[in-house]
């Protein structure tokens, strides 16, 4: 589909999800809608359901399950119905202080994960990541089950080392990016070298969770993202916008 695309985001955690996802659909702007646990995956198939331009990925996030809120009933609840799943995230592992003392069990999870899916072909899935001060303990797991050249693997507002990045690029995977990663020097750097057909753009809405949103929000957001990209690596913006949304279509098969 032509149009804007939001490759990260969480619709489903909007008190206005259908209101948003409609005015996305005016405004053509496509959208991957991540989720945090199987429950809000579910939601988010019925509160968006006849969405054209939104899909909805099955997700396990790391802080869900670093605290709790995520126990082994809906880790077990989420490897069942990954199998099937063409659309996955939010997924990973975060090693920052705010998970502190849980790493092990992330990566046990997203092993597990990652065994799912090499063991059922369905066709090549989309994955959108996360990962904090893990990057390489993720790779590692992506490519051992040969996930990175068999998927589509989106690195998430990427904030790993500059080697990890560079290891990343190698393995084939893809990064979203948004406004917030753009306000750090790293997150300049890492946008103006990465490869044009390897990027993407995201807002990872909504600032806060379970408030009220808009598409417009999301579409202004998405322009100065571009922009701000447009201007770090010389490119028109109309030139970028074309290869981006290019590659966010193949992507996401729309």
């Amino acid at each position: 589909m032509t149009g804007r695309y939001d490759m990260h985001c969480h619709l489903s955690l909007m008190a206005n999800s259908r209101e948003v996802a409609e005015g996305a659909q005016e405004r053509d702007i496509n959208m991957l809608a991540v989720s945090v646990t199987p429950a809000d995956a579910a939601a988010a198939h019925r509160q968006l359901d006849g969405c054209a331009r939104v899909r909805t990925g099955l997700g396990l996030h790391p802080w869900w399950l670093a605290d709790g809120r995520c126990g082994e009933t809906e880790i077990a609840r989420f490897m069942e119905a990954v199998r099937d799943a063409r659309f996955i995230g939010e997924i990973g592992v975060d090693a920052g202080r705010k998970c502190a003392g849980t790493q092990e069990m992330q990566l046990d999870v997203l092993t597990r994960m990652a065994a799912a899916v090499r063991d059922r072909d369905i066709g090549r899935r989309v994955l959108s990541i996360h990962a904090v001060r893990s990057a390489g303990a993720v790779l590692d797991v992506l490519e051992r089950f040969e996930l990175t050249s068999r998927h589509a693997c989106i690195f998430h507002w990427f904030t790993g080392s500059s080697d990890e990045l560079v290891r990343a690029r190698s393995a084939g995977c893809y990064f979203s990016i948004n406004e917030r990663m753009l306000a750090t020097k790293r997150g300049r750097e890492y946008a103006r070298t990465i490869p044009v057909g390897s990027l993407l753009l995201e807002t990872d809405a909504p600032p806060v969770l379970g408030e009220t949103y808009a598409a417009e929000l999301i579409d202004e957001s998405l322009a100065r993202s571009l922009a701000s990209i447009s201007t770090l690596r010389g490119i028109p913006a109309a030139d970028l916008e074309a290869r981006i949304e290019s590659t966010s279509s193949e992507v996401l098969g729309m």
